[in-house]
């Protein structure tokens, strides 16, 4: 079929129109509405956004502003059923093809394609490589190509899968279609990777600042680790969150450790039966149960608003996988944390996963080094957040004030001289050397591999002779993490300047570095405050009451009828007519149609 003539949406009334009638909400975040226009005229995009950034509306607004379908990649049966039952709650036109749908089902929601009923189409990248799906997809109008997680396209990126790549066949297909990739976690190389691999032509590339102001992260030394989790859960108690372990065998028996210390938890992971995993998670959406120690994959299918806190038993394999899962908290945009514990023995395992991994030795040879970025985080005594940020290429040059360094500094000293020493190593070695041979320059070795590059002949060679190999090691170590330098992991994990270099080197602005100290001396960060919100605590136990009621009644999680934010918003502003219940935020007219009797009716009862 013949794609149907854009439809311009430029209009930026119209617009927030359909974000307030249909999500309920009263502003756009960040760059979405940017986005949102960018798309509408049909060009491509990629969109780099935190998880709960809002990168669905970026695609979600443009199909209900526009004529035609637009077909969603999504890869996960849990996350498109999310998508689709969250859209239908609001009164937008959606469904999903996967293998889990009965005959009966499938052919209803080809009804409703072919009827032109439906407006977002959700389907896995494995279904729409099949060829007679392709067939089938090219009778129907589909005007937008939304890929989500897109850094699964990259063999750089954090969860590569071939299926992605194949999706490249759609560009010709539909060449009319503006094609959008999204993802929360892609550093510059993954970025780059996703273009070239989905073909996308001359696309804009939106970076949101990675930086999730209300998640407070620390980092602890695996050193009595249950002890230190129940402590951090104790002060949670009312609260829902999530312990990451790496194996089956740890969510079982931390889940089953901290039951016996008091706690109420249950365990997931890929090994339950199907009805227990549905169940685990039914609990959790809807508040039940509070604590789940799961295996990293729980979590993916659950757009959960709600989740205070994120703790990892292990430390994850690498940077893009930890600032994914710690964003499961606190998509609310509420006061939240983050713990990691950390072990060499962590290392070693993960190490030891990677060279017994079927990849490619270059794919094992950039995965070793994104592990070794993430224990450099773990072990870093610099600003957390800001070493995260410059691994993704966004560099800033004040401290967050949101981690356990920041809100618990480390003693400094003046490293403008040892900066100097290793940023001129690295630029007259051509920034074609990695870390250890840059320790070995500044150290002076005689290594065959530094005599064959004629590198005991530049100026800085043997500069540092005084400094151990370890000090040498954690300065580099907090260059990266400060972005005055990088890492090109595409081409053999050599360092290289970034825009903070020139400035150090020229000694134009003083360089900090903190003083070495091993991981397990480090001093606990504070505890957590609590901030006290302005709710009617009797009101808001009635509203999550019926809350619940409907969503056993509906099928369908809890945060779906309505979010924690809306409730809250509900039992302060006590809301006594229609007009006042829009202005909550999170209410729509399909909302509002659905459910506004019910709730005036328990406010009206309550006052």
């Amino acid at each position: 079929m013949t794609n149907s003539p854009p439809t311009l949406m430029t209009n930026s009334k119209q617009l927030h129109a359909i974000l307030k009638s249909t999500f309920g909400y009263d502003t756009f975040r960040s760059d979405q509405e940017e986005i949102i226009q960018h798309v509408l005229n049909r060009k491509d995009a990629l969109v780099i956004m935190p998880t709960g950034g809002g990168k669905s509306l970026c695609y979600q607004i443009p199909a209900l502003a526009s004529k035609g379908l637009t077909l969603v990649v999504s890869p996960l049966i849990a996350l498109m059923n999310d998508q689709v039952i969250n859209l239908e709650q609001t009164g937008v036109a959606a469904a999903s093809l996967h293998s889990n749908l009965t005959p009966v089902e499938s052919m209803e929601v080809e009804r409703k394609l072919n009827a032109g009923e439906l407006k977002l189409l959700y389907m896995s990248p494995e279904r729409i490589n099949n060829e007679a799906t392709q067939n089938y997809l090219r009778t129907l109008d589909i005007n937008l190509i939304a890929i989500d997680e897109a850094h699964c396209v990259s063999v750089w990126g954090n969860d590569f899968r071939p299926d992605y790549v194949e999706l490249a066949r759609l560009r010709p297909i539909f060449p009319e279609a503006a094609f959008v990739a999204l993802t929360a976690t892609a550093d510059q190389t993954t970025q780059d990777d996703i273009c070239k691999q989905l073909k996308l032509v001359e696309p804009r590339v939106f970076l949101s600042s990675f930086e999730r102001k209300n998640i407070t992260t620390h980092a602890h030394p695996s050193l009595k680790r249950l002890d230190k989790i129940a402590s951090i859960l104790r002060e949670y108690t009312e609260e829902c969150g999530i312990v990451y372990c790496l194996s089956r065998k740890d969510t079982e028996k931390v889940s089953t450790k901290l039951n016996m210390m008091g706690l109420n938890t249950k365990f997931y992971h890929a090994g339950l039966d199907a009805e227990s995993r549905y169940r685990v998670q039914r609990e959790f959406q809807n508040d039940e149960i509070k604590i789940i120690v799961a295996t990293i994959a729980f979590g993916m299918g659950i757009d959960k608003p709600n989740i205070r806190f994120v703790i990892h038993y292990n430390m994850p394999k690498n940077l893009e996988a930890y600032y994914q899962e710690i964003g499961r908290a606190g998509r609310d945009g509420k006061e939240s944390v983050a713990h990691m514990f950390a072990s060499w023995g962590d290392f070693i395992m993960l190490k030891r996963f990677i060279d017994d991994g079927d990849g490619k030795q270059e794919f094992k040879a950039v995965q070793l080094a994104k592990l070794e970025r993430m224990w450099e985080y773990a072990s870093t005594s610099d600003c957390r957040t800001n070493s995260v940020l410059s691994y993704f290429g966004e560099y800033k040059k004040e401290n967050c004030g949101h981690c356990d360094n920041c809100l618990n500094p480390p003693i400094k000293k003046d490293g403008t001289i040892p900066t100097q020493k290793i940023l001129s190593a690295i630029w007259r070695s051509n920034q074609s050397i990695g870390m250890e041979l840059l320790i070995d320059v500044l150290r002076g070795s005689q290594k065959q591999e530094i005599r064959d590059r004629g590198l005991d002949g530049i100026k800085t060679f043997g500069v540092g002779r005084e400094t151990s190999r370890l000090v040498w090691k954690d300065y580099i170590i907090q260059l990266l993490n400060k972005g005055i330098i990088s890492i090109n992991y595409s081409q053999g994990s050599t360092l290289k300047w970034t825009p903070l270099s020139t400035p150090a080197l020229k000694g134009e602005k003083k360089i900090q570095l903190a003083e070495f100290v091993p991981t397990e001396k480090k001093v606990k960060a504070p505890q957590r405050q609590k901030r006290e919100v302005n709710v009617d605590n009797s009101l808001l136990g009635r509203l999550k009451a019926w809350r619940l009621e409907q969503a056993r009644h509906r099928s369908v999680p809890a945060y779906v009828i309505l979010s924690n934010k809306s409730i809250e918003e509900i039992s302060s502003s006590k809301p006594t007519d229609n007009m006042e219940l829009l202005d909550i935020s999170g209410i729509g007219n399909a909302k509002l149609n659905l459910y506004g009797e019910a709730i005036l009716e328990i406010v009206q009862e309550f006052i």
